[in-house]
């Protein structure tokens, strides 16, 4: 089955026309505007691509995801998590995070996803209030954090960073704990990790999670954090 090339106005195909392998691919091209990515994540569809390779859609099945009442956090995690020798914020510098996330080396990786034109569009997503970040500063130093996009009581996550030890996961936990204060349902975490399932998220089917993103996206939302 070939994979279709989107005009900058061609809507999605349907999710069931994805490639089970690689799991979720569903299609090039279409651009990155703020109405194009947000019309994505409505769906169940988000763009991942490499540099030099053209836009691509993807939309797995099953789904990881984390219902903030299935949070996990560990007592070594708690017990740091009690020093209290950070501070964490939201939407304190945007692009610093997603920049971070964009630089920073990850094990088993080579390069980067995040590249230069995927950054300037969440940059402008931010801008119009739908793209947050979460920051974990110690000493005045950013040192963790993540970044993501709010529709409605839905938060779609893309990619977290660390440079000290359990930074990201601190910036995560404290955030699961804010979007369930404000009526957050479910937080999409995209792909299998063992880091994510550690933290209580779990797979469920692409139907599943379609439904559930249906159901939240239409509310009239929130505030973040």
């Amino acid at each position: 089955m070939s994979i279709p090339h989107l005009t900058v106005t061609q809507p999605f195909p349907p999710l069931e026309t994805a490639l089970r392998e690689p799991n979720g691919l569903l299609a090039f091209g279409g651009g990155l505007s703020p109405q194009r990515i947000l019309s994505a994540y409505k769906q169940g569809i988000f763009p991942w691509y490499g540099p030099g390779q053209p836009i691509q859609w993807w939309s797995p099945d099953p789904r990881m995801v984390l219902f903030p009442d299935e949070l996990k956090v560990s007592r070594f995690l708690a017990k740091r998590m009690r020093k209290r020798d950070y501070e964490v914020t939201a939407d304190e510098n945007f692009r610093a995070v997603i920049e971070a996330c964009a630089t920073t080396p990850r094990a088993g990786q080579n390069g980067t996803w995040i590249v230069p034109e995927m950054i300037e569009a969440y940059c402008i997503l931010h801008a119009l209030g739908h793209a947050h970040s979460v920051e974990c500063w110690m000493d005045n130093k950013l040192v963790g954090g993540l970044y993501g996009v709010t529709i409605g009581h839905m938060f779609f996550g893309e990619s977290m960073f660390h440079h000290v030890t359990d930074a990201s996961k601190i910036a995560f936990v404290t955030l699961v704990k804010q979007l369930k204060k404000r009526g957050y349902e479910m937080i999409d975490c995209q792909m299998k990790t063992e880091h994510l399932a550690s933290l209580g998220a779990r797979e469920i089917p692409r139907s599943e999670f379609v439904a559930k993103v249906k159901e939240l996206t239409e509310d009239v939302g929130t505030h973040f954090f």
